[in-house]
């Protein structure tokens, strides 16, 4: 019995001095938070950078839409590579801009008449059927541009939209070609 006792005694005393030792608490807290902590972190910076992207992709389309909506891209003969070669000359985030970003400009006759099919399909694909239809002086116009970002952390943050990770990157201008040309 002696010997059970001391065993007992001996793993009370180990535990009790276990409890006192403070040394290495900082490092097994940090061990325990530092993970959660630097995922929030790169999430944080993952969505802003998203954001940003979008933003800028925003920016880039209006501003090149408007040639369209003056009339410049009609009376210069603008192809379609050249229209997203020039809204890519206005982005600042995407690398490979040409190769990646697809762009739909569509013309219709009045607003209640705008229909367009969806960007991504129902399996997560991105739509590859753009047109490239900038109109005349009145037409009514919807420029959309839209591309994949790849994003580094799709199950923790929850930004991808596409099969495979990605996030859709888009944006569209609506507007009403002012009179050029023959009108004026």
């Amino acid at each position: 019995m002696d010997d059970n006792l001391r065993r007992a005694q001996g793993g009370r005393r180990f535990l009790s001095r276990f409890r006192r030792n403070k040394r290495g608490n900082v490092a097994v807290e940090f061990a325990m938070l530092a993970i959660p902590f630097f995922l929030l972190i790169f999430a944080t910076i993952e969505t802003c950078v998203v954001y940003f992207a979008t933003s800028n992709l925003d920016s880039a389309v209006s501003s090149a839409s408007r040639l369209i909506r003056i009339g410049s891209v009609q009376t210069s003969g603008m192809t379609p590579n050249q229209f997203r070669d020039l809204v890519c000359s206005r982005m600042h985030l995407v690398s490979n801009c040409s190769s990646t970003l697809r762009i739909d400009v569509r013309n219709f006759s009045n607003f209640g008449g705008v229909t367009f099919p969806p960007l991504v399909d129902g399996n997560g694909q991105m739509v590859e059927n753009t047109v490239f239809q900038p109109g005349t002086a009145g037409d009514i116009v919807v420029v959309r541009a839209y591309y994949s970002w790849g994003v580094l952390t799709p199950a923790f943050v929850g930004l991808s939209n596409l099969d495979g990770g990605g996030r859709l990157v888009a944006a569209s201008a609506a507007f009403r070609n002012e009179p050029f040309g023959d009108i004026l």
